[in-house]
């Protein structure tokens, strides 16, 4: 019994083996990896596709075509109304106070250092406190866009 044992294990050990060896072969070869590195005093920063009062600064992916960050920058008091996107997103808050919420529900101050995750499809408010300008970090898995909330209903 033994003896069988130590066949099925080997031969389950093998054929394991062969399978991502036969997995490996039939990948593309695999572009060199490089380090990206961008320095805060050149970052590109342009007006938001979807409001020219937020400026964007990309350092990965394209936002007009799928998943992609970038650096959002909004003025003090800044208020995009009730929306939602497409794409999830993941917001690090980098400096300021950014105010969020659930729509109709409670917002909460979001002080640097701060996270929120906003699921596709989920209507929700984004402000930036009026004490001073906000610089958040989004990580998005598609597209960037933005609907008004009113939009939707029409």
């Amino acid at each position: 019994m033994k003896n069988i044992l130590k066949a099925a294990s080997v031969a389950l050990a093998v054929s394991v083996s062969a399978s991502v060896a036969f997995a490996d072969d039939a990948k593309p070869a695999a572009k060199t990896a490089a380090l990206v590195t961008i320095a805060a005093d050149e970052l590109k920063w342009v007006p938001n596709p979807a409001n020219p009062d937020v400026q964007m600064a990309v350092v990965w992916g394209d936002p007009a075509m799928g998943p992609h960050t970038a650096f959002h920058k909004f003025k003090a008091g800044f208020d995009a109304g009730v929306h939602s996107h497409s794409s999830d997103m993941g917001i690090a808050v980098i400096s300021g106070t950014l105010i969020a919420g659930p729509a109709g529900g409670p917002e909460k101050k979001l002080p640097a250092g701060s996270y929120e995750f906003q699921p596709h499809g989920v209507k929700h408010t984004t402000k930036c406190d009026a004490s001073g300008p906000c610089v958040i970090f989004v990580s998005a898995s598609g597209k960037f866009d933005l609907t008004p909330a009113d939009a939707a209903k029409k």
